[in-house]
């Protein structure tokens, strides 16, 4: 009989590898598949970022904070260079109605105990001198930081193969079915036997919850980033608009002054300076299925944004754009937890923070299947929250 593994992950993104070690280092006998490489979807076409200042005040920024914190360590824990920094990140505020909404935000978010300081006109523009000048203040997260995307999973797959999981890759799922006490994967390279499955396909979720019988609410939704050319350092760290929060969770009645083009593209001002002395522009926000192509009326809204604030790149070639496909719920929440179907686990839904929460993800994952206790209630993000 073939060996019947203690738990398959499917899906080998930085939420798929981080479930697969932290179940290997839990000493189960893993196996994770994935119908291309080790991240080869939305992982290798993600920014990098691990932020707080993106979440919402409560239970989000809490579970973020969570994850943030375990990053210091895991280049060593792994064994790999996954690029982290550490520098903190500024959001932008364009008015002073935007100025006091940040505020409130910032006074919410210290009181959950994330580091947050509201800087004024000029303290933004002695922190960034080649920011605009009509900035009318700014937001500072202390603890934000970034890592390389790519490295980092590669970092987590790699660590769970030391500790005995097995790497099933370009080997895509054609069919999954609950036997009696165990789940037969079918692949295209054969049939793999697992008692556990963790589904952590992204915005691929729902295909293998759809052979397991669920209806998962997971969509793509697309976003853009152009790179720019290498040049001089035009900022330190990671500078957004506060307006992304607003494209981000559709809330509030607040309009920015924003053109109709950036307005239809759903695009915020995103910068962040990488290693090789360039930089990538973003975001912008789309429901076009499973699309990457990249728009040229998309790409000009994210120019014409990002020189808004800083005007001095007009001048600054871009030589690449790209996109990347976030897995959205209709709470902006992902689903980490178990399902109706005994052994059959989800771990999805991440939007555009899964970069930042994979550690905190696969931790929880591995508890949750070994039938610990975890760090805190998560019933927020349980599935059957969909179902009431």
């Amino acid at each position: 009989m073939s060996q019947i593994y203690d738990i398959a992950v499917i899906g080998a993104g930085s939420i798929g590898t981080s479930c697969a070690y932290y179940n290997a280092k839990k000493g189960a006998d893993v196996i994770l598949i994935d119908a291309g490489d080790i991240a080869d979807s939305t992982s290798s076409r993600s920014d990098g970022n691990i932020l707080v200042c993106d979440k919402q005040p409560g239970f989000d920024a809490l579970f973020a904070k969570a994850s943030q914190d375990m990053f210091p360590g895991l280049e060593k824990e792994l064994d790999y260079n996954i690029e982290w920094t550490q520098k903190g990140s500024l959001y932008l505020t364009e008015t002073e109605e935007e100025f006091e909404i940040a505020s409130r935000f910032c006074s919410d978010m210290k009181q959950c105990g994330i580091e947050m300081r509201m800087l004024d006109h000029k303290e933004v523009l002695e922190d960034e001198p080649y920011l605009a000048k009509d900035i009318y203040g700014g937001l500072e997260t202390i603890s934000d930081g970034s890592v390389y995307p790519i490295g980092l999973a590669y970092a987590f797959a790699l660590a769970a193969e030391r500790l005995g999981a097995v790497l099933s890759l370009h080997n895509p799922v054609v069919d999954l079915k609950k036997e009696e006490n165990y789940f037969s994967i079918s692949c295209e390279n054969g049939t793999i036997l697992a008692k556990n499955v963790v589904n952590a396909c992204g915005v691929r979720a729902p295909l293998i919850g759809k052979m397991a019988g669920l209806d998962i609410p997971i969509r793509a939704r697309q976003g853009q980033i152009l790179v720019s050319e290498q040049t001089f350092r035009v900022a330190r760290r990671k500078v957004h608009e506060f307006g992304y929060m607003l494209t981000k969770f559709q809330s509030g009645d607040y309009e920015r002054p924003v053109s109709e083009r950036v307005k239809r593209n759903e695009v915020a001002f995103v910068f962040e300076p990488t290693a090789s002395n360039n930089f990538l522009i973003g975001s912008s926000r789309s429901f076009v299925g499973e699309d990457i192509r990249s728009e040229i009326d998309v790409m000009q809204a994210l120019a014409e944004r990002a020189i808004r604030f800083f005007p001095v790149i007009a001048g600054i070639k871009v030589i690449r754009a790209y996109s990347g496909l976030r897995p959205f719920t209709p709470d902006h929440m992902p689903i980490v937890s178990g399902t109706a179907i005994p052994g059959f686990y989800i771990a999805a839904g991440h939007e555009g923070d899964g970069i930042g929460l994979s550690p905190i993800t696969g931790k929880c994952m591995a508890d949750i299947i070994a039938g610990e206790e975890t760090f805190m209630d998560l019933s927020p993000l349980s599935f059957e929250r969909f179902s009431n």
